[in-house]
């Protein structure tokens, strides 16, 4: 038997792999930060075998709050991913327990979405009459920020963002992106239709490639959490935010969607701009209204829980969505999906997994149309 990463996203780190009833791991830090909680490897040479993988420094992890309920994801093709029920957490450590039935196996963190994936998404859009693929810039490691318009940029159209992935280890929000953009560039669905009539509508698939492509959790090449750069981006640091916001800066918003994933609370969720001093209660007004059509749209997304109005203090203007609400003074959502499963409709064979997410990223053009209806040029 042997466990290996060296592939897109891969990362664990291995002590001992010698006894398949007792394999000692440690979760990797990403590349240039202390931030550890991702892990995707592959298991090769244990067909039958009864495998216990101990992850000992889970307690150590960023949000050990995370593993409670939580249930590992693996695979055999890449393609179809399961829970595996023997998961729990023990006295600071996540324990695995299962048998494979092939001989190669992948466990992750959560489903990964590949950066071959992200290419071919492109290249379907790059097809499509509707919508053109743009490079913004480049990230550290050379690494293209792709950006996806949809509709044109005309003075009556409603320039509408939609960023997904700075955190790359929430891979859900790529999924939910490309469920997004598989119905907004569907040629027979009328509200996606209208949409393409009535806004410019940018799409940023993944924010974040290069430390998605290395098996991070929340971080760049350099170490940035690119959800706290909204305020001072710089090229040499942050070249992601930095591309992202000038192109905002040039184009205009009326309204942005920051897609993210929770690794604690087993909820979607949104979190958004009403804790900002002096913002237009009109503003508020189009928000709520915007989540009560999200709401019928897709019973997978609730408004009970979610973070605390006080989550943010001072830093509150570095987060995307903060800032972008600071800024163009637009309705502006923070949506997270969850790593476990959504507690309101679980699934004991998948969890929330990324065909949920391109479903919710589906339903969410519903809340844009209606949106886009109420503030009408």
């Amino acid at each position: 038997m042997k466990i290996s990463h060296g592939f897109d996203s891969g990362s664990i780190d291995v002590v001992d792999a010698s006894d398949p009833s007792h394999v000692r791991l440690r979760l990797r830090p990403d590349n240039a930060s202390t931030f550890c909680q991702w892990f995707h490897f592959r298991v090769h040479g244990a067909a039958g075998q009864p495998l216990k993988m101990v992850f000992e420094n889970a307690a150590e992890a960023a949000y050990p709050d995370g593993w409670p309920d939580y249930r590992a994801v693996a695979s055999y093709d890449r393609k179809h991913w399961f829970r595996v029920n023997g998961t729990r957490y023990d006295a600071g450590q996540l324990v695995i327990e299962h048998t494979p039935e092939r001989n190669s196996i992948y466990y992750a963190y959560f489903e990964p979405y590949s950066h071959e994936r992200h290419l071919d998404l492109l290249g379907c859009v790059e097809l499509s009459p509707y919508a053109e693929v743009c490079s913004l810039g480049a990230t550290l490691q050379g690494r293209e920020v792709d950006m996806v318009r949809v509709g044109r940029v005309r003075d009556d159209r409603v320039p509408v963002w939609i960023i997904a992935r700075q955190h790359p280890g929430e891979s859900m929000a790529e999924w939910f992106v490309e469920g997004l953009l598989d119905r907004l560039l569907d040629a027979a669905d009328p509200v996606a239709r209208r949409i393409r009539e009535r806004a410019c509508v940018n799409v940023v698939p993944s924010m974040n490639p290069d430390g998605a492509s290395l098996g991070n959790l929340r971080t760049n090449a350099a170490g940035a959490n690119l959800n706290r750069e909204w305020m001072n981006p710089s090229v040499a640091r942050s070249p992601e935010v930095y591309w992202v916001r000038n192109a905002m800066e040039a184009h205009g918003c009326e309204l942005f969607l920051d897609i993210h994933g929770d690794e604690s609370l087993p909820y979607v969720f949104t979190d958004g701009a009403g804790m900002i001093p002096g913002f237009p209660a009109g503003t508020l007004a189009q928000e709520a209204a915007f989540l009560d059509v999200f709401a019928a749209a897709s019973p997978d997304f609730q408004r009970e829980h979610g973070y605390s109005p006080d989550r943010f203090g001072e830093e509150m203007l570095t987060l995307a969505s903060k800032w972008v609400a600071h800024r163009f003074g637009c309705v502006s959502l923070t949506l997270e999906m969850p790593f476990k499963d959504n507690a309101l409709m679980p699934d004991g064979q998948v969890g929330w997994n990324g065909a949920r997410s391109k479903r919710l990223g589906a339903a969410m053009l519903q809340p844009i149309l209606a949106h886009l209806e109420a503030v009408k040029r």
